[in-house]
């Protein structure tokens, strides 16, 4: 016989009740490691070890649950239990809105103290200096490739690499009226409008197109005047109360972007191998014939797969290159740990940037 709906409401307000019994009892759990690791002096966060955790429910998952919403929960009951231990603090691009904001809730949860900065620079500044505990930054998107100001900040910064996600980038016109009449201007960071060239040529092709520090600062400033608008995260027009006038304007309708999340080494060492592992790390070789072949070569013959090859100026006037690189695998690896040897002894300067689980954990 089937049940009625309010037979089915108590059964499952009853296992709410037996969940939230197992959430307080997991979260006791945790303040309890978080002694052990108070008295080890351990760091709070281990990402390696929650993306096991992660992988090990989705590989028992039998279903309904699907396994994206089955990696959010989980995602949101360790930022919860974390911060029962230390709330991380985490700095980003803001205002409040940004994709970046995203990117952090994504990787973090959202049991963490948000730290705003109002440009890449002061980002990396923030955790460098002990302001945040973790800093998360884009690098390249799949539309309009890398994030030159990012990648040039890591040349110099002592943050390193822990993690990564990636986020599917929506682009929205946001403004004050639900209209696109009249409308004058259009702000947004430099990315996002150059990820949406193809609609505002098509829609608004006399529209001004003025660049802002962040998407999220462009649609704090189309609050300003009835004839700008801005081109942000439906989050951003929430917080500023802006309508969406036109949604998904980017060109490319799988645009995403990636992030990478950093501290200082003494705030947290490399992740341990997880079996799905990146390194980054930055490389110059000297201007010769060959120079940038022989460099790669090293990775060929152990066998490494490199994942990502971006090339930026080193600004000597002298044409010359830094070279950063994403290769697969995890240095405690032999194969990879003599590929990046060769590789250094090639170079005139070599950075590693950092090594960490790979993909949305």
């Amino acid at each position: 016989m089937n049940k009625t709906l309010p037979e089915l409401r108590a059964q499952i307000d009853a296992v709410d009740a037996q969940l939230l019994e197992l959430l307080n009892h997991r979260a006791g759990l945790a303040t309890s490691v978080g002694e052990i690791k108070r008295a080890e002096g351990s760091p709070v966060f281990r990402p390696e070890r929650e993306a096991q955790v992660v992988r090990a429910l989705l590989a028992r998952n039998t279903g309904p649950l699907r396994d994206k919403g089955i990696a959010s929960v989980w995602r949101e009951v360790m930022s919860a239990c974390r911060e029962l231990e230390a709330a991380q603090r985490v700095a980003f691009l803001g205002p409040a809105g940004t994709f970046s904001e995203q990117a952090a809730l994504q990787f973090f949860g959202a049991s963490i103290e948000r730290v705003l900065r109002n440009s890449f620079d002061d980002v990396f500044h923030a955790a460098a200096s002990g302001a945040a505990d973790f800093a998360v930054v884009p690098v390249e998107n799949s539309t309009e490739g890398a994030v030159s100001r990012c990648l040039d900040l890591f040349l110099h910064t002592p943050l390193h690499v822990v993690g990564e996600t990636s986020l599917l980038v929506r682009h929205n016109l946001l403004r004050q009226s639900a209209t696109l009449d009249g409308i004058a201007v259009v702000l947004a960071h430099p990315q996002a409008l150059a990820q949406c060239q193809g609609w505002l040529n098509a829609h608004l092709p006399k529209a001004e197109r003025r660049t802002a520090s962040s998407n999220a600062e462009g649609a704090r400033l189309a609050t300003t005047n009835p004839a700008w608008a801005g081109i942000a995260s439906l989050q951003a027009g929430a917080e500023f109360g802006l309508h969406t006038v036109a949604p998904s304007i980017q060109d490319d309708a799988f645009n995403r972007t990636r992030f990478l999340v950093m501290c200082l080494p003494q705030q947290m060492a490399a992740p341990a191998a997880t079996g799905k592992d990146c390194v980054s790390l930055i490389a110059s070789v000297p201007n010769r014939p060959g120079a940038v072949h022989d460099m790669l070569v090293p990775l060929k013959e152990h066998g490494v797969s490199m994942t990502r090859f971006e090339s930026r100026p080193a600004r000597s006037g002298q044409w010359e290159y830094y070279f950063y690189l994403d290769i697969q695998g995890h240095p405690s690896q032999p194969h990879v740990a003599q590929a990046l040897h060769e590789l250094q002894a090639l170079c005139a300067f070599y950075k590693v940037l950092g090594t960490y689980p790979t993909g949305n954990q």
